[in-house]
């Protein structure tokens, strides 16, 4: 009987609650690039003391998420050598993540959540649903990084989660920009169901482009001399 009773949940610290929530609108593009961040106006806003804002700010400091002038903590701006930073990196893991998983997923019950995300992803963009189309985009990228065998290598492609949500924010609310990510995530499931590893990687290679073409021209950041 005592065998059988659960531990409890212990709810997150302070601090950790701080962090997730910040970060969280960091992701979503709800605090934007160039916005200062100040201790005393987030402790305020959040109802809790200046130290677990402190240590949540400074540990998104830490992770290249926020950068401090000394008084404040504020979004640093992506510049473009930054996206060919993200970009040369996701250039080299992604193509060739996606082509191992093309292994597997022949099978229908192993690609069902790849499918079911591409599905929702198409009914996003048929219903001009932005916030619905970038939710399933997500799902359809999780979906097939839940499939890499080598799980070192999504460990690597996830350490520039946070600044790919960033990137998302700012730019699948744009429809134009919405039908060229679909057709890169139609390509990559075609390849996928048919177990083609070459063509997996070819078709993110193409996906990857696009996505940066498109970033660097939302963003204006083609116009940096």
């Amino acid at each position: 009987m005592v065998t059988s009773i659960k531990p409890l949940q212990r709810p997150l610290a302070l601090g950790d609650q701080v962090y997730q929530t910040l970060r969280g609108h960091l992701r979503d593009g709800t605090i934007v690039a160039g916005q200062p961040l100040q201790e005393v106006q987030l402790a305020e806003r959040l109802g809790v003391s200046r130290t677990p804002v402190r240590e949540a700010l400074t540990r998104l400091a830490s992770e290249g998420l926020l950068a401090s002038d000394g008084r404040s903590f504020v979004v640093p701006a992506l510049t473009l050598q930054d996206v060919d930073d993200i970009y040369e990196v996701r250039f080299l893991l992604e193509p060739a993540a996606v082509g191992r998983v093309a292994q597997l997923t022949t099978d229908p019950s192993v690609r069902a959540a790849i499918d079911e995300a591409l599905a929702d992803a198409e009914a996003a963009y048929k219903a001009r649903d932005a916030d619905a189309f970038r939710e399933a985009n997500i799902r359809f990228r999780n979906a097939w990084k839940d499939l890499v065998p080598n799980r070192r290598m999504v460990k690597a492609i996830e350490q520039y989660a946070d600044h790919m949500m960033r990137i998302r924010a700012l730019t699948l609310g744009d429809a134009k920009i919405r039908g060229i990510v679909i057709n890169g995530l139609r390509s990559i499931a075609a390849a996928l169901a048919a177990g083609d590893g070459e063509a997996a990687a070819a078709a993110m290679r193409d996906h990857l482009g696009e996505a940066k073409r498109c970033f660097i021209a939302a963003t204006g950041l083609d116009k940096e001399s």
